[in-house]
Order: C-alpha cells, then sequence, then structure tokens
C-alpha cells in the first residue's frame, strides 16, 4: 500500500496531466507571435477557399522514424483568390505543390506555413484540387497524448507500434493541410497507409480496400464520409487482430468494430462489453451517434486515449478507471472504463460539434466530462450522478479562466474538464427538469450536426431551453476563476429568508431550487438583498448548504454580520 504522506501529491499530478488538453507546450504559452496567429486565425490566404475533402497517402519508415506522403485537397473557391496558406510544421518538408494543367506550383515557406502561388485568381464558385506531396522526419511525442506527434516504439514483443496524437499542436505536425478547426473536409477524407506486410494499418471510417504488392508491403486504405477535424485522421500501424459486432441504436444497426494487439484479444474482448453499454445511454441523453455511415471503432493505441473519430484511440490497459483510478474519489469511477465513456462521449462533443477555436475548447471538453456524469447516472442512478460530478469537483484549480484567448491557437485552462462539466450540470439543476435538459442535449446535436460552432452558438441554444439568458452564467464560469456565493440569513423570528448573490460578474441571475423537507423552494438571487417568507415548518427544515451539493456555488451564512 502506498505511504499516505505521497498519495495526494501523485494523485493530483496525474489528475492534472488528464485535466489538461493533451498539448502541455499549449498550455503553458503565455506570450503569443505572429507564427501563433497564423495558426489560430483565418487570414487572408485561409479566408478565401473552403476544403471538401482530403485523400492522404502515407508510407512511414519506422527505422528512419521518417513518412513520405502526399495529400491532394479538394476545395471549393469561396471568392477569387490566387495565394493559399498551407501549413506544415517544420521538420517535416513540402516538395511538390501541383493543381489540374499546372504541373508545378510556386510555393514560399514562412515558419510552419507554407504559400502556394496560383498563376491567377482561382474563380468564386469552382471545385479545384490541389496535390501536395511531402516527406520528413515529424516531431516524436514525447509523452502522448499530453505533448504531440508522431509515435514510433515497439509492442511488448518487440514489434513496431506507429500512430499519432496531435490534438492541439495540430494535423500539420504530419501531414499538409488548413490546419484550423473552423475549416473540417464537408466530405470527409480517404486515408491510405503503405506498411510493411508483417503489421496492420487501420484508420477512421471503413476499410475499403487492402492490396498486397511485391516488395512485401501492403496498402490499407480507410475511408471517412462524414466531416472530421483534422486532428482527429490519425493511422494505427501494429500487429492487430480484429472482431466487430453490430448495436441496435436509434438509426438502426450500427457497425461497431475492435482493433487490438494479438495478444490482447481476450482482455479486450471482456472490457469492449461496456460499449453496447455507453451507446446506449449515450443515444438516450445525447441522440443518435452521430456517424452511423463509418461505423464506431475502437482501436488499441500506443498511449492513454484519444477521440479519434470513428476510430477512437484506447490505451486504458483494460482496466476501470482512470488506469485503475477512480479521478472522482467516489469509487462511482471504478464502475466503468474511464477511456471508453470519456473518449467515445468526444463523438457527440468534439466531433460532431466542433468548436471553431480552440479557445472554446470547453465545448469538447466540459460536455464530454459530463457524459460520465450521465453514464454513472444510467448505471447506478441519479444520485450517484450527483456525487459523481460534486467528487470531480476537487480537481478545479481556478487558476485561470476555462475559455482562452482566440486566434492564437490556445485553450483555456485544464478547468475546462471538471469546472466545464460542474457548470452544466449547474445549469441542468437550475432548469429543474431532467426531461427538458436531455431534449436539450440531444437539440444541440442535431441543431449543430455536423458543424463547428463558438461558444455564443451553444450559449443561445442552451438558453431557449434554460428559460433565461445564460450570458452572465457563461461569463462566471467560463472567463472568471470565481466561484459564485449565495449568502443567506434568517430574520429574528425566521419567518423570513433573505438571500443574495457575491463574488459574481455583475448581472448574474442563476435561479436556485432550495430543498425544505418534502417541499421545493425556488428562489432567484441577484447582487441585492432579496427575502422570501417562510411557511410554517420551512423555518427548520430549509437548508441552503445543501446546494454546494448540486450546484457549483459556495454558501454562506452572514447571521452575525445582519
Amino acid at each position: 500500500m502506498m505511504n499516505a504522506k505521497y498519495t495526494l501529491p501523485i494523485m493530483l499530478c496525474l489528475l492534472c496531466g488528464f485535466y489538461s488538453v493533451a498539448q502541455t507546450p499549449l498550455s503553458s504559452k503565455t506570450e503569443f507571435t505572429h507564427a501563433d496567429t497564423l495558426r489560430g486565425s483565418i487570414t487572408p490566404e485561409r479566408a478565401w477557399w473552403d476544403v471538401l475533402h482530403y485523400t492522404i497517402g502515407i508510407t512511414p519508415d519506422y527505422n528512419s522514424r521518417t513518412i513520405t506522403g502526399t495529400n491532394a485537397i479538394r476545395f471549393k473557391v469561396l471568392r477569387p483568390g490566387r495565394k493559399m496558406q498551407i501549413d506544415l510544421q517544420q521538420p517535416m518538408e513540402l516538395v511538390k505543390a501541383s493543381a489540374g494543367t499546372h504541373a508545378s506550383l510556386p510555393f514560399e515557406r514562412n515558419g510552419n506555413v507554407y504559400y502556394i502561388s496560383f498563376p491567377s485568381d482561382l474563380q468564386a464558385g469552382a471545385t479545384e484540387t490541389l496535390l501536395l506531396e511531402f516527406r520528413g522526419a515529424p516531431v516524436v511525442a514525447r509523452r502522448p497524448p499530453w505533448d504531440g506527434g508522431w509515435i514510433f516504439t515497439k509492442d511488448k514483443q518487440g514489434r513496431p507500434w506507429m500512430s499519432v496524437a496531435c490534438q492541439g499542436l495540430g494535423a500539420s505536425v504530419w501531414y499538409p493541410c488548413k490546419d484550423h478547426q473552423s475549416d473540417e473536409p464537408d466530405n470527409g477524407a480517404m486515408i491510405s497507409i503503405t506498411v510493411p506486410d508483417t503489421l496492420v494499418a487501420v484508420a477512421n471510417g471503413r476499410l475499403t480496400s487492402k492490396q498486397a504488392h511485391t516488395n512485401h508491403t501492403t496498402t490499407y486504405q480507410w475511408t471517412v464520409v462524414n466531416p472530421i477535424n483534422n486532428y482527429n485522421i490519425v493511422p494505427y500501424i501494429g500487429k492487430y487482430v480484429n472482431w466487430n459486432e453490430t448495436y441496435d441504436g436509434e438509426k438502426g444497426q450500427l457497425d461497431c468494430s475492435y482493433w487490438v494487439l494479438d495478444y490482447e484479444l481476450q482482455k479486450a474482448k471482456q472490457q469492449f462489453t461496456q460499449v453496447k453499454q455507453m451507446l446506449h445511454c449515450f443515444e438516450y441523453w445525447m441522440g443518435p451517434y452521430p456517424f452511423y455511415e463509418d461505423g464506431y471503432k475502437l482501436v488499441q493505441a500506443p498511449h492513454l486515449g484519444m477521440e479519434h473519430q470513428s476510430a477512437v484511440a484506447y490505451g486504458n490497459q483494460f482496466m476501470n478507471g482512470y488506469l485503475g483510478r477512480d479521478l472522482s474519489g467516489t469509487g462511482l469511477g471504478m464502475l466503468w472504463d474511464f477511456i471508453i465513456i470519456h473518449e467515445s462521449g468526444h463523438e457527440w462533443f468534439a466531433n460532431n460539434i466542433t468548436s471553431k477555436d480552440i479557445a472554446d475548447m470547453w465545448i469538447h471538453e466540459g460536455f464530454t466530462n459530463y457524459s460520465e456524469t450521465l453514464f454513472t447516472e444510467c448505471l447506478s442512478g441519479k444520485a450517484a450522478g450527483d456525487t459523481y460530478t460534486y467528487g470531480i469537483r476537487r480537481n478545479i484549480n481556478n487558476d485561470v479562466p476555462v475559455t482562452g484567448p482566440y486566434g492564437v491557437n490556445k485553450e483555456g485552462s485544464g478547468d475546462m474538464y471538471p469546472k466545464g462539466s460542474n457548470m452544466i450540470h449547474t445549469i441542468r439543476q437550475a432548469m429543474h427538469n431532467d426531461s427538458l435538459f436531455r431534449t436539450m442535449l440531444r437539440h444541440l446535436n442535431k441543431r449543430f450536426y455536423h458543424q463547428t460552432v463558438t461558444a455564443g452558438d451553444i450559449m443561445t441554444e442552451m438558453s431557449k431551453f434554460a428559460g433565461w439568458n445564460l450570458k452572465y452564467v457563461f461569463q462566471q464560469y467560463l472567463h472568471t476563476v470565481q466561484v459564485p456565493q449565495l449568502e443567506y440569513y434568517f430574520s429574528g423570528d425566521r419567518k423570513k429568508f433573505f438571500f443574495r448573490w457575491s463574488e459574481c460578474v455583475k448581472g448574474f441571475d442563476l435561479p436556485l431550487y432550495l430543498n425544505a423537507g418534502s417541499d421545493t423552494i425556488r428562489i432567484s438571487p441577484s447582487e441585492t438583498w432579496k427575502s422570501i417568507t417562510l411557511t410554517p415548518g420551512m423555518q427548520t427544515l430549509l437548508k441552503p448548504e445543501a446546494a454546494e451539493k448540486l450546484y457549483y456555488i459556495r454558501v454562506k451564512n452572514t447571521s452575525g454580520n445582519n
């Protein structure tokens, strides 16, 4: 047993490690350069064209840690333009660019950006294809998925095992693309991976062809028909075996496919039985799985996990909890496999609904963190879900705001996970109607189906269901590090209950439902004192402190000051 003296510090390190975005270097950045603006904003060289499809072909070399490849970018011209920004991070190199009858287009490099020039303006409404050839030794991830890059490792039997984890850092760490979350390829992507014939290559979507070559290599072609985030397009290369099943879901039969290393097959088959439970729960709460056309896939990865669309990365060692630990400290997190539940939850929030700017990544992580609460509730009841949400609150640091600066490829605090989840739970309590709350989650996934959004888009739609404008709630929890405080006191005869908000943004207007025995009292605090008259018996039954367990607030009795 671990010495109790060291248990808390080690757990905090683990929690901080998970409750941060995948790319630690982005989290630590406080000053921004022109390169950050090029990466994080819609520049003039990005604005005039819209990506329709990526056709990627790669050949990785395990021994030299290099890759060569091509990417054919089909795009629509939104308005006349000739100079195009293509992102490809150093030390990767663009070798050649061509389009149509133009066998070789000129290009110049500016750090991690290439500018490609067409001979004349392309005309609005036209559809064009740009073919890019690239090569190089991509950045190698040191501690995936917390930092980004390619992964060249070996399995337990000493065989090559390769993949990529590049959320935040960006897909341009290994292939040339328009590396901004606001522009997903509308018509999907195709990825062809050529590997030694002793290995298997897996990627997003469905396997559409497998071709053996005379040089003892095999090319696996995978096709995605739905829009997909750049960072979600990922190859997995190893000694994989596969099994399949179908799930009878809301939109019919969903193909579920599982790919694991050959010696892990039996453990995986036992652990992955949780998938159908997960799909049933999440479809109930959030609507149909968003990618029936591409199927659902769980792939063993050489890192902990990531939400790669229709090819979810799994590395939780086939155990419940988060590597065998409960992040909530309640015991409830040990009832299910954290990576299966959390990373699959991202199929709804991150992959179906994607933030336009990484500054709003709480949309991905807050809602997905809350999917853990929903799954706990599905398994063990509503009270268990409440307890789990309250438990993960201990992981909130309130060091910097949840929302990051816009336009520079910078996320906010790692609090986007537990604080984002607790904000959503708080709104749910204030709505006081679980059926309506469920309808809201399903509406979001239908209204923004396969779309990119802003925080304002989410706030507007949620406000329609909440019954009041959530502007100040969003400001409070996403843009400040203050925890709103309910101050209260009783009159001397305890016939009146006085209350107000403090430690809050001006205009904060979160309503509360307070239990008083078998009754419920709704109050609408503001920054000025208000009061309600209590009916006989409520004086002793009303316990405002209980609200702290359901709402992310603090409660303070100020009786001695009034």
